[in-house]
């Protein structure tokens, strides 16, 4: 037998010893198996991500920065972070095409830059000031640091997207707003440094959270739109001679429908890139109840409103700008450990992936890559939590076309697809919320139609079905015999769903004693047979049989 050939069947009897594991009496998935069925209409796409839809951020946060009396960001902000950490760099270059990281945050608006125009004023860190907004006084980017983290974003491969300090130059007004036009001297000067350095930059974002009602403080949206403009002639001016110019991203503030509307307007055409809107829709990092509501479907649709207001929009407005989440961690003031940093939380970031997707969100920034109870690194010792590897597969299996899917069976199941990245066919991401019931997913394409007798086999429209045990369910049997699908099963280690270890079909994740990322390797499984989702559990299948017109 060819080496090739041997290798397909040893996947594919590991991934008979993992699944009769995982379904064993007595085992995780005790539970009889529920029969369901995910339809993928896959003759078109309905949306489509930029090919660096996963990004991630890195903020400003000094260690003293605490919230609810615990100080959960450690030496993680852009200030003092390790930069020499091989962990660090390696989750990182793990991504290909590149991660893109956002660099910001609430303390963004506080930031000077240690440039000439200075005008040999200290260039000091953050010190603590309940007194100020945000808790801080203002705060220096020296541009030694600067040309540190920009070494490692060459070394790493990182597309980088800088948030500007938007606040400088205005005066407070009574109502609590600011207002007056961005004095963009101090952020000009960093920009032609950064330019005149060499350094690559894929987006420059103005301000943070000060749009609607803002945090901290808010800028009418008259202004606001006034100085993106500024941004974009000052953007086009620096770079001129470069055949590649960097984006501009705005602002970094939740949705308001109103608001987002007229900022749109005020700059169509083609004079905002992108429109970046955040994302923490879990409510407050001391909640306690945060599990329930990540668990409940309701919740997780809760957000469908934002995405298809955004969406429609942008559709209807005549302008080119693309919607980016600029900025997501779920649950505000710092997540809460044991939750925004363990496996469960996988279920809520996983779900806004595909849910953002199919309404046309370009890049979805989580917060953070690494600081705070939500990072997708350990702030001490950057070991990866269970939502790196989460990304690190999205990234891997999920392309850019975004295919509707519609799954009936039970409402504890949420399934979405898009072409396979890098692969013929299609991968689909099913995530399961309940803890009891392992279910049973028959994949079927659009206009599949039931075998009326059980076990019956017929041909439609060329195509082969295969009835399955439950009547009226279908799936598309289109390839050779003994056709097989990738599979990549997660859970939580010890079925603890506060662990910070996740298992890939059965094995835990973890770097090795280099700081190296582990292999993501799947099991095989006899196409023929639904998708087993054990209780509690994530699948991604790339199918890559499925006959998907959209995808050729």
């Amino acid at each position: 037998m060819a080496a090739a050939g041997t290798q397909q069947l040893g996947r594919l009897l590991g991934g008979l010893w993992f699944l009769a594991a995982l379904l064993r009496p007595g085992g995780a998935a005790a539970a009889a198996g529920q029969p369901a069925v995910a339809t993928v209409h896959a003759r078109r796409a309905v949306a489509a991500t930029g090919e660096d839809f996963v990004c991630a951020t890195l903020d400003w946060w000094p260690p003293d920065k605490c919230d609810y009396g615990t100080c959960a960001w450690g030496r993680a902000g852009l200030l003092n972070l390790d930069l020499s950490n091989k962990v660090l760099l390696n989750v990182v270059r793990a991504f290909s095409p590149p991660l893109v990281l956002r660099l910001g945050g609430s303390l963004q608006d506080k930031v000077v830059y240690g440039t000439a125009d200075l005008g040999g004023r200290p260039c000091a860190p953050f010190a603590k000031n309940v007194s100020e907004m945000h808790g801080f006084t203002q705060g220096c980017l020296p541009l030694r640091r600067w040309d540190e983290l920009n070494a490692f974003f060459q070394k790493s491969g990182a597309k980088i997207v800088f948030g500007l300090n938007a606040l400088n130059g205005r005066v407070p007004l009574p109502d609590g707003s600011v207002g007056g036009p961005w004095d963009y001297t101090n952020a000009a000067s960093l920009i032609r440094y950064t330019a005149n350095k060499g350094y690559r930059i894929h987006g420059w974002e103005l301000g943070n959270e000060l749009s609607g009602t803002g945090v901290g403080t808010r800028v009418g949206v008259d202004q606001y739109a006034a100085d993106v403009i500024t941004l974009k002639k000052l953007v086009d001016d620096i770079y001129r001679s470069n055949p590649s110019r960097p984006l501009v991203l705005a602002p970094g503030g939740f949705f308001d429908q109103a608001w987002f509307s007229q900022l749109i307007v005020k700059t169509k055409p083609n004079l905002l890139n992108v429109i970046t809107h955040h994302i923490y829709n879990l409510g407050p990092g001391k909640d306690t109840h945060l599990i329930d509501k990540i668990l409940n479907p309701s919740t997780l649709d809760g957000m469908i409103g934002t995405f298809s207001n955004l969406q429609g929009m942008l559709k209807s407005s005549g302008t080119s700008t693309v919607a980016w989440v600029g900025e997501a961690g779920g649950a505000y003031n710092s997540g809460r450990h044991l939750v925004t940093d363990a496996f469960v939380f996988s279920f809520w970031f996983l779900d806004q992936l595909g849910m953002s997707a199919k309404y046309d969100t370009k890049s979805y920034c989580r917060q953070s890559l690494i600081g705070g109870n939500y990072g997708l690194l350990n702030t001490t010792t950057f070991q990866p939590n269970p939502d790196y590897y989460s990304a690190l597969l999205w990234h891997r299996l999920m392309g850019t076309k975004v295919l509707a899917t519609t799954f009936s069976g039970t409402n504890k199941i949420r399934a979405y697809a898009h072409c396979a990245r890098d692969s013929p066919g299609i991968t689909l991401l099913l995530i399961n919320l309940s803890g009891n019931t392992t279910t049973q997913v028959s994949v079927t394409t659009q206009g599949a139609v039931a075998a009326h007798k059980h076990g019956a086999r017929k041909h439609v429209g060329g195509r082969k079905f295969r009835h399955v045990h439950a009547p009226s369910f279908t799936v598309v049997d289109d390839a050779a015999a003994g056709a097989v699908r990738d599979e990549y099963h997660l859970t939580p280690k010890d079925g603890n769903l506060r662990s910070q270890v996740m298992l890939l079909n059965g094995k835990a994740l973890a770097t090795d004693a280099a700081g190296n990322i582990p292999t993501l390797e799947a099991v095989s499984v006899d196409a023929a047979q639904p998708i087993a989702v054990a209780p509690y559990s994530i699948v991604f299948a790339r199918i890559s049989h499925f006959n998907a017109p959209a995808c050729s």
